[in-house]
């Protein structure tokens, strides 16, 4: 018996700054992605403009276009976010919003694995909780554990961005366990 096609996982990073954990923590995700797992992380967040339905009807624009097929390609999608007053970056919500619209929203029935990471205590939780909330609407299928949140997160990453905290790497190495086995389970 042939061995399933490995799970094609899109990496979203919902901050665009270069030192960035949550970017940090995308990579280790890469790095750490269990066997029949391969990550690839979209790179174009900073070129989506803003949000214009009129921009819309002329057709998307190339940088979003870009997102919606890497979404539409991917098996399931793994996105680390950073918490911005109690909530969802607007980079991130904004590329949400342009990628869900119609014709066929690539969201629809897509497995999604959520993680974030902060220099808080409490490490994205009410970020992960309303992205957790707009992809109910768009009927994504939210993995529900295990939950990642790197609080205290300058600490468990190295000067040079690598995750270095060993119990860290193994929350984030369950969560794509768990994402590439819950797949594997859809796509029957």
């Amino acid at each position: 018996m042939a061995s399933p096609s490995p799970v094609k996982v899109l990496g979203l990073c919902g901050s665009l700054r270069r030192g960035s954990l949550n970017a940090a923590a995308l990579r280790a995700a890469r790095e750490l992605a269990p066997p029949g797992l391969e990550l690839t992380i979209f790179e174009g967040l900073r070129e989506i403009p803003p949000y214009d339905d009129d921009l819309r009807h002329d057709g998307y624009p190339p940088p979003v276009q870009a997102l919606r097929d890497g979404i539409r390609a991917a098996d399931a999608v793994l996105i680390a976010t950073p918490e911005y007053n109690y909530s969802v970056p607007g980079v991130l919500k904004n590329a949400i919003d342009w990628a869900s619209r119609p014709p066929e929203q690539p969201f629809e029935g897509k497995p999604v694995g959520i993680m974030g990471a902060s220099p808080g205590a409490i490490g994205t939780a009410r970020a992960q909780y309303h992205l957790r909330q707009s992809f109910v609407f768009l009927n994504a299928l939210v993995l529900n554990r295990p939950e990642v949140m790197i609080g205290q997160a300058t600490s468990r990453f190295d000067a040079e961005g690598r995750l270095t905290d060993e119990k860290t790497r193994e929350f984030v190495q369950s969560l794509l366990v768990a994402l590439r086995d819950w797949t594997l389970r859809l796509r029957r």
